[in-house]
């Protein structure tokens, strides 16, 4: 095999080489079926098998709590933008949103489409470079449900504890910092993800939902966005992404082989730590672009001096084995991130070409 890249990107990213490896040997013929994962029927028993072991895996993984429904689904977190609201916002009440960023804003155009909305909390002020306090967050009265972006990709922001909602449902945009901690799952009540960061390849959205609150959809709406649907059919109802969600059950194994979410814990701090203390202690090179309170731990932003200066080290990274670290088109700047699956070598990797490049373009 030739030599892996330095893979930084910030979705599709990287996955476990481990896991690679084995759908590699079981691409061709799975379990001695002789047929791919992605050539049998959704309906058949091996395929189900592999469902439902996601499915209790995923739980597992976050404490078997009580009450709670994993759903696999289609079109990533932008879909869930649209079916939240379709099936939580009810007749005369609000949706409460928190605005810390791109995905955060998404999610509020989309929930403004189909009823009342209501920013609880915004950190534009800030640019979005820090999440709102428990403290400046306003719910509405009538709050259906509280929803926010654990993570924002873009700035570089993370929830590092999550806001007492009481009563209200509170419902996170999961999708890039997902299996990368440990929760109290008695906090939410939804958390949902597109795969593609932490999980597994694009092309299935995982959903973790209190059956109180996904049984019952209204009636009025299309059935393939009803998640009562998807809830009695055991996501089922249509032809799943079948090879995605055998890649999760396969990366969820591996969270297992790393320790459970304890283990992936302690690896991303680590990770992050590094890459962070090269950034503070540059002497000014290098620019972190989050509030230090408000770091993420997945997605690291900096700048240098100058756009010049950035481009050139966006060249040379890439000529040095390095994929992703241009900072999002919206922004610029740079960007690593470092999901679960990114090695601690790679970052150590990272950290010396920084190094470098800064006694090179230093004064």
């Amino acid at each position: 095999m030739t030599k892996r890249a330095y893979n930084f990107n910030a979705g599709p990213a990287a996955l476990p080489l481990e896991v690679l490896e084995r759908a590699q040997k079981q691409f061709v013929d799975y379990e001695d079926t002789g047929m791919s994962i992605m050539e049998m029927s959704h309906r058949g028993a091996v395929y189900e098998g592999v469902h439902k072991e996601a499915e209790q895996r995923l739980l597992s993984l976050l404490g078997n709590p009580e009450g709670f429904k994993v759903l696999f689904l289609q079109g990533g977190a932008s879909t869930q933008f649209a079916m939240i609201p379709m099936n939580l916002l009810g007749e005369g009440q609000v949706a409460s949103y928190v605005d810390t960023g791109s995905w955060a804003g998404k999610a509020i155009s989309e929930a403004k489409l189909l009823g009342e909305t209501q920013v609880a909390a915004s950190t534009k002020a800030d640019h979005y470079m820090r999440v709102p306090t428990s403290e400046e967050l306003q719910i509405a009265a009538n709050a259906a449900y509280v929803h926010l972006t654990s993570n924002e990709t873009i700035g570089g922001v993370q929830f590092k504890q999550f806001p007492d909602t009481g009563d209200v449902p509170l419902v996170v945009d999961m999708s890039s910092d997902i299996l990368s901690r440990p929760l109290d799952m008695s906090q939410f009540g939804m958390i949902y993800a597109g795969a593609q960061k932490n999980l597994g390849p694009s092309g299935v959205t995982v959903v973790i939902a209190r059956e109180e609150l996904v049984n019952h959809s209204p009636k009025h709406i299309p059935t393939i966005f009803r998640y009562d649907t998807h809830l009695s059919n055991g996501s089922l109802y249509n032809t799943p992404p079948s090879f995605a969600i055998y890649m999760v059950n396969e990366v969820l194994k591996w969270i297992e082989e790393q320790g459970g979410l304890e283990g992936v814990e302690r690896l991303n701090t680590q990770k992050a730590n590094l890459i962070y203390d090269a950034i503070d202690n540059s002497n000014g090179f290098y620019k972190g672009a989050a509030h230090s309170d408000s770091r993420s731990h997945m997605n690291i932003t900096f700048r240098l001096q100058t756009e010049e200066l950035e481009k050139a080290f966006i060249k040379a990274s890439e000529q040095a084995g390095f994929v992703g670290l241009k900072g999002h088109r919206s922004v610029g700047g740079l960007r690593a991130s470092i999901y679960n699956a990114v090695p601690y070598e790679s970052c150590k990797a990272l950290v010396e070409f920084m190094r470098d490049f800064q006694k090179k373009h230093g004064e």
